[in-house]
């Protein structure tokens, strides 16, 4: 069935805090960073909006933003060369990243 040009398409629901709040407890592999491991997995899985509402539980659990990954970098220092990772990075300077 061809998709009507009238018709938007839904791309998904909006999440509950609790569905953003899941990504806090990822278990990092050995020698990665547990922050640093937990912000890219919500960076990679949430849309914009969602991860913005994620740094701020990040924040209430005082974890730090510029966690590095075992090659030294942080996560904004990635998203910074991500064409399409503008509204992230925005969101994690807004947060308080500076790395």
């Amino acid at each position: 069935m061809a998709e009507r040009k009238d018709k938007q398409k839904v791309i998904g629901e909006p999440m509950t805090d609790e569905q953003i709040a899941v990504f806090l407890d990822f278990s990092p592999e050995e020698g990665v960073n547990g922050d640093f491991h937990v912000l890219e997995k919500a960076y990679r899985a949430l849309r914009a909006e969602d991860f913005t509402r994620f740094l701020a539980f990040f924040k209430d659990q005082n974890r730090d933003l510029d966690a590095r990954d075992p090659q030294g970098r942080t996560l904004l220092s990635l998203i910074d060369q991500h064409p399409k990772g503008a509204k992230y990075a925005q969101a994690l300077r807004d947060a308080g990243a500076t790395a």
